[in-house]
Order: C-alpha cells, then structure tokens, then sequence
C-alpha cells in the first residue's frame, strides 16, 4: 500500500488562499503577553492581578472566545484596568498544558498579584459573564478554594493490594456496556484503559478482550470517511456528535492501540484504520523537509463550526479550502508518532512504515536535540540555541522513541541516545523534594511551583524501566522508581475516576519483559525472518534484540547464548529461556507456553 497522497501544488495554493482566515487574536485589543517570570514580577510590582488564557489553535471554543469575548470592549477595558494578560497555546507549552488539562481549553486561570491561583474556569465564558467576574474578582480576591501538593511521605515502588484492588475495580466500573470507552459523555479512546483490557484479554480474561474489542470498533466511528485520520472525541454520551479537530496526540493514540489489536487477534479492521491513518497524516501534516505539524482545525473558519464541511466529499471539500493547520513541529508528536510507527512495522513487517519512522529519528536528532542529549520542543526551527526550559513529555516521549526504534531495527545507536536523554532528565527534571517527576526542569525563578503530572509519570514509569532492561543500568530504573512513587500514591489514586495506566506500570515494574534475542549475522534471510516474528507478537512490555557477534556484545548482555552453526532466537522469562528457536513459525507457539496462554487467540 502506498502512504503519501500528496496534493497538486496549484491545488494547495488555491487552498491556502481560502484556508487561512486571520486568527481572531492577531486583531485583540487586548495587549496579551507570553507567559515568563517577568510578567509575574511584574504583576507583583503594580498590583495588578494575572489572567491567563489557555488555548488550542485548533479550539473552536477558543476561537469564539478569542472573537466574542476578548474582542469585547468592555472585557478589554476591564483586563487593561486590572490585570495583565497571558496567552498559551497548549501545544507550545506542554508544562502548563499539564498543569491545566482538566480545565478543558480554553482554560481561564486567574492568580492575585503575589502569582497565587485564586479562580479557575473551563470552556467558553460569554463576554457579560466574563465582565462580570473581571469585577468580581476585584472586589474580593480570595481564592476559591486551595489544594495543596500531594504529600508522600513513604514512597513505593509498587501498589499495596487494597490500591490495586481499588485500580481494578475502578477499571471495571468506569466502563460503558452499551457504547464503549469510559462511562462518560465524551467519547474517545482511553488509551491505557484500552491496553489493559487488551493484554487482559489476550491473557484469558475474555470480558476485558470483549471491553477492548467494542471501544476499538465503536471509535472507528470517529475517522474521518473521506480524509481518514480520527477526529478527537464524541459528545452526547455517543459517537456521532464528533469535534473534528485531528490532533497529532490522538492520530499517534490510534496508530498505536489499532496496530497493538491486529497484532493479537489479526482483525484486518484494525490493521486498516491504523494504515489510513498513516495515509492522512502524509497527505495533510507532513513537513516537506522533515517531521510533522502538530495539528488540523476543526473550523474551515474559525469560530464558525464545520459539521457541514466535514460532510462532503474530498472534492467538494478542497474547492472550499482545507481548516488551518498548525506548522509547529514539536518533539513529543513527533516522537510519539515514531513510537507509533514502530508497532505498526512490528505487526505488518512494511518496510516503508520502518523507513518512516527512522526519518523522523534522524530528523529529531538534527533538529530537536541538545548538545547534552536532551530534546528542545521546538517553537523555534533555530536550533542554534538550547530552549530554556526542557519538558518531561518531550524527553520521555523521546526517551520511547529512540528505544523503540532500537527494538525495530537493532541499531545501538537509538539505545545510546536513549540513555543519553535519561541522563538529561535525572539532571534536569529530577528532584529529590519532588513526589515523581516535573513536568519540566526546575528553575527557582519559575512564578509557580514545580507540577507533577500523572499522565507523564505514568510514561515515564514504563519507558525508563524498559529502558532499564536494555541498559542494564541500575539508576534507570530508580529513575522509573522516582515516577512510580507518585503513581502508588492512596492520595493520587483516589483523586482519579479510573487509571488503568498506574496498573500497567505496576505490573511493569514488578516483573521482567518478555525478552526475545536473536543470535546470528544481520546479513542472514533466516535471522532476519526470526527477529521479524519476534516483532510480530502483541506485547507491549517487551524487550527484543539482535545479537550479530560481529557488533560486540550488546550493551546489557546478560545472557550468554549458545555458538550454534546456524542463527536461532531465543525466548527469556522469569529467569528461564528456551531451547533454540530455527523457525520464525515456532517463536509464537515459545511464546504463547512461556506466557502461558493460546496462540493466535
């Protein structure tokens, strides 16, 4: 199959032209200001409060706020009066997208002159309201309610039985018989709730491969018919009411999960909605000259809602033009999508998917990394200059990245750039006073404290304790005990609705991967064949590796392997490995007696 469909040059053009209406706050009349510590200190200074509006330029919400609300002059008159104004695009700061995710986008925050949070509100405020609460707020200042930083006192490694307990029961409880995904009126895939009920599946428990199979086939309702690519979620408590906003996050969330499914149970549904999602991603967010945009509007003009426009077909649709999109090419999307791609080469061996997923590598290495191996977001293409802050979902997610495509191609180098990136996070982001890791690195001039977000734990638990069985290296893994502190938390797990993701890295942390090596020179058909069924298998705690002895030994070579006359793989768990394996048919029969479950369920 071929994955890039790209439009006639003439065709673009003439798209752009209609495409791209001026973005309602390129026209304020607000004097709006980017978030740094200068607007706090100055704020202190004068007196005034703070408001901090948080957006996504792909947010039709945000787009009517920006045209209705802060266009209005008596709002205008009211922030100029007594306040300073902030605006983030959430894309372009992961830390305070972090911090401020449960508000929705857009987000309003409003902190007192001293840099103190004191009233919070989510979605869309009409301009009356918003005036309304500019002069409250005025009046009395007082926080609407103070939550203090989760304290941990006895930090674990692992969950007590009563939390997992909790965990599971949450899991089962949160989900939704009748529609699929969580039992709530958005509608979306839950990525972590969908993988666990899929590896409890494939592990015997048939009502969680049951949960798994309805939201994956539920949720193809929200791909696009005509452009593919998956639209971000459903509202109504169903799947037919979409925002059609396509954010890379959520296309790299189903590339992932589609390719993981058809792995264990070879639906072909799966394999072609994660392939069509490669398709739209090369027709509408690949760089030219390298990486991919970040995201595609859900309005073909802004603030004006596009059901209409999404109901057409391709045709119809570039004669109207095509919804802006966003030219940022940031680390996390794009390491997240390699991540992606390489589970999708894993379980169809397409050779173009792994030449992909290698060029955005080789591009976030020239583009996006640091001297010391750390990974810049990237609001700037300049990357003569390191950013001033390093974020923990850009390195994490880079941390993935370069492991995974070590696993796909048996290149030590990915590894030893892996490493390199753990290195820059226990320098910069580690904190001994901090419960987990922050979202990004601390800096004592920050105007608010240090955020420990869950999300970002949760990777980075996972990946730098896989990282750790690569390595070798015990301080990855104390690095991964740092994350999982935060996540056995009884305070964090009761503040959730359900959290299937603290459980996959329980039981991560608590066992070692599913270890497949082959032994045998790179240049031979039938190792190549070998490695290629070791990627094949559905497990998403993993560690697969290809010993030419030409290479040296690997770089955790904890195993010593048999010379044999001819290549073989080998299959490890729980200290015990097989005989040789000579036949890629046998590695998943080794497999499935090892893991003690059927193959091919």
């Amino acid at each position: 199959m071929l994955y890039t469909y790209k439009i006639p040059s003439l065709i673009l053009l003439a798209m752009l032209h209609f495409a791209i209406p001026v973005h309602a706050a390129d026209n304020a009349i607000i004097s709006w200001r980017d978030w740094s510590p200068q607007v706090f200190s100055e704020a202190k200074k004068s007196g005034k409060h703070i408001i901090l509006n948080v957006e996504a330029v792909w947010c039709h919400w945000c787009h009517v706020m920006d045209q209705k609300t802060y266009a209005n002059p008596a709002v205008a008159a009211a922030i100029a009066k007594n306040y300073i104004a902030i605006k983030v695009d959430h894309d372009a700061n992961p830390e305070i997208a972090a911090r401020y995710r449960a508000w929705g986008w857009p987000a309003t925050i409003f902190y007192n002159s001293d840099g103190v949070e004191i009233v919070k509100r989510a979605g869309y405020i009409p301009p009356e309201s918003m005036t309304a609460l500019l002069l409250a707020i005025v009046r009395d200042p007082s926080p609407e309610r103070v939550v203090g930083a989760i304290s941990i006192t006895n930090p674990r490694s692992s969950l007590t039985v009563d939390d997992k307990a909790t965990l599971i029961a949450m899991h089962k409880s949160s989900f939704d018989a009748k529609s699929g995904s969580l039992a709530i009126a958005m509608k979306f895939i839950d990525p972590d709730s969908v993988e666990y009920a899929l590896l409890s599946g494939m592990a015997g428990d048939n009502s969680e491969l049951a949960r798994a199979n309805k939201t994956l086939t539920a949720a193809l309702k929200l791909e696009d018919p005509e452009w593919f690519g998956f639209y971000q979620y459903s509202t109504h408590g169903d799947w037919d009411h979409p925002h059609y906003e396509k954010i890379m996050r959520t296309q790299t969330r189903h590339i992932r999960l589609y390719a993981q499914a058809y792995a264990a149970n070879q639906n072909q549904t799966y394999k072609t909605a994660a392939e069509n999602t490669l398709i739209y991603l090369n027709r509408f967010l690949k760089a030219p000259n390298g990486g991919y945009y970040t995201s595609q509007d859900a309005d073909l003009i802004q603030g004006q809602k596009s059901a209409n426009y999404f109901a057409l077909k391709d045709k119809q649709r570039l004669a109207l033009g095509i919804p802006r999109v966003d030219e940022h090419r940031y680390t996390k999307e794009n390491a997240s999508l390699i991540s992606a791609l390489t589970r999708l080469y894993s379980a169809t061996n397409n050779i173009a998917i792994k030449t992909e997923a290698l060029a955005i590598g080789e591009w976030l290495l020239a583009s996006r990394q640091r001297k010391d191996g750390g990974f810049n977001h990237g609001n700037s293409d300049n990357n003569s200059h390191a950013d001033s802050k390093l974020f923990l979902a850009d390195n994490i997610s880079a941390v993935a990245a370069l492991t995974d495509l070590y696993e796909i191609s048996a290149d030590r180098k990915w590894l030893k750039q892996a490493i390199a990136t753990a290195d820059t996070i226990r320098e910069n982001i580690f904190s001994s006073e901090l419960a987990g890791l922050a979202a990004a690195s601390i800096d004592k001039s920050d105007p608010l404290a240090p955020y420990v977000d869950l999300e970002e734990n949760i990777l980075a638990a996972r990946v730098l304790n896989t990282l750790h069985h690569y390595s070798g290296r015990a301080i990855d893994k104390t690095l991964a005990d740092k994350a999982m502190a935060y996540l056995t938390n009884s305070a964090v797990i009761a503040s959730r609705y359900t959290e299937a993701g603290i459980l996959l890295a329980d039981a991560e942390l608590n066992r070692d991967p599913l270890h497949l090596v082959i032994v045998g020179p790179k240049s031979d058909t039938n190792a190549a064949a070998l490695f290629s069924a070791a990627l094949a298998n559905y497990q998403s705690y993993r560690r697969i590796e290809w010993w030419d002895r030409s290479e040296g030994e690997l770089i955790n070579h904890d195993v010593e392997y048999p010379e044999l006359a001819k290549s073989a793989a080998f299959v490890c768990n729980d200290q015990r490995c097989s005989t040789p394996i000579y036949t890629a048919k046998e590695i998943p029969e080794v497999i499935a007696l090892i893991e003690g479950i059927k193959a091919n369920r």
